[in-house]
């Protein structure tokens, strides 16, 4: 495993002579017990293998007795009673900086797209505490997507915290992409956490494109690699993100997806003893989910926007992942299977959507135009059945007779083609014309 990511006073560090060593005195599953050393939860380890082998780095997880529990970022293959383990350090940095743009990184910052070295670069700890609640700026404006069904009907603060519920294949690295190019922001930071392989090189180059990496920093972490690794890989993007919005530049962070960045927890969790509760998740998941999600938002400087994806099992949206996050953002997109069954793409449901901060950024004439366009689809799926059966007598609903009248407007406009490209202003105008809402009512 190459070190090329370690800077220069971290390699002086490893050939100190007065370094403590311990000695690896058990391994269970993804567990490495280590005596004789002592060291903080989160600190860096690294264990020889011996001498035609590359060290394994760890990461300290937790403590049983008088040994350190540690897990691997890699395979631990090589390792063996008595080899030797040393810390590096008691916290782990990454870089950070404008050089970042354009670039892909792994879970601790190195690169993985064959550019040049990051040594030289700023650093930053890993860790970083959510701005402070009373410091914090109060929203005040919408942010623009540039997607119509979002920006004019679960309409996003700036600064706001989001998240994505979709099942598989419904559209949701299409609908990332167009945030990533088309959001008006200073900045993307993305973190594809657990991802296929596969889909890596293909979200990039196909759904991001040369435009959107242009300003974007990718941390990737594929589901191959160790549960560690995955969660310390939204720490890296989360801090790179912190730092650019203390550079005064507003941001526009994802994460694909917190379900996995939950999985990866629940490993840590389980393998260092911790009792399982809800569906095998250990209590310390659901206490990092918010520490992750606080650190978005708004600082005193400038605003960072998050999109959490959540992945629905079984497009079940009462999963302990989906309920938890539900209660830590401020408000959903929900992707719907039926409407991408219908080729309805971005497959946005906006019955199922909302934004809780929708009504601190848009006007009253924007607010009435969205309830009656609620209106009109929960009407139309309430009655779907009986106007498809042709049991539907005009007149008997005036409300029904006004959706029916204008469904096929309807459909066009909460439709939108990939490359296509709108603000939030035009977004809401077009909102106001297809309901026949004045501007000017109240």
């Amino acid at each position: 495993m190459s070190l090329d990511w370690a800077d220069l006073e971290e390699r002086l560090r490893l050939a100190d002579p007065g370094r403590a060593v311990g000695r690896v005195a058990n391994l269970v599953g993804m567990i490495i017990e280590v005596a004789d050393l002592g060291a903080p939860v989160g600190s860096l380890c690294r264990i020889e293998t011996g001498r035609h082998r590359e060290p394994v780095l760890c990461e300290v997880v937790g403590f049983r007795e008088d040994r350190l529990l540690v897990m691997p970022y890699q395979e631990s293959r090589g390792i063996a009673p008595g080899c030797r383990a040393t810390i590096l350090s008691s916290h782990l940095t990454v870089p950070c900086g404008e050089a970042l743009l354009g670039r892909v990184l792994d879970g601790l910052g190195r690169p993985l797209d064959g550019g040049p070295g990051l040594a030289t670069l700023p650093r930053a700890r890993l860790g970083g505490s959510p701005p402070n609640a009373m410091r914090r700026r109060r929203v005040t404006d919408p942010v623009s997507t540039g997607i119509r069904s979002i920006d004019s009907m679960v309409t996003t603060a700036r600064g706001q915290r989001m998240g994505i519920f979709a099942g598989s294949g419904v559209g949701k690295s299409v609908l990332m992409g167009m945030l990533a190019r088309q959001a008006r922001v200073d900045v993307n930071v993305l973190a594809l956490i657990g991802e296929r392989g596969r889909e890596v090189r293909e979200f990039i180059e196909r759904d991001l494109g040369p435009e959107g990496l242009a300003r974007s920093v990718v941390i990737v972490v594929t589901s191959d690699e160790s549960a560690v690794m995955r969660a310390r890989g939204a720490d890296t993007a989360m801090t790179i993100a912190e730092r650019f919005r203390e550079s005064d530049r507003e941001v526009l962070f994802m994460m694909d997806s917190a379900t996995r960045y939950a999985m990866a927890l629940r490993e840590i969790g389980l393998a260092a003893g911790e009792p399982p509760t809800t569906k095998g998740y250990p209590p310390s998941t659901f206490a990092a989910l918010p520490r992750l999600c606080e650190r978005a938002g708004w600082s005193e400087i400038n605003a960072m926007t998050a999109f959490f994806t959540v992945l629905i099992e079984g497009d079940d949206i009462h999963d302990p992942v989906g309920d938890a996050m539900r209660s830590i953002l401020d408000g959903h997109v929900m992707l719907s299977r039926d409407l991408a069954r219908r080729h309805h793409y971005p497959a946005v449901d906006v019955l199922g959507s909302v934004s809780r901060l929708r009504s601190d950024v848009v006007g009253p004439a924007d607010r009435e135009a969205g309830a009656r366009l609620l209106r009109w689809l929960s009407t139309l799926e309430e009655n779907r059945d009986l106007v498809n059966i042709g049991a539907y007598v005009s007149g008997a609903d005036p409300v029904l007779d006004e959706a029916l009248a204008r469904e096929r407007e309807i459909a066009a406009f909460l439709r939108q083609d990939v490359l296509e490209s709108t603000d939030v202003e035009s977004s809401l105008a077009g909102l106001r014309r297809l309901t026949g809402i004045d501007p000017g009512a109240a």
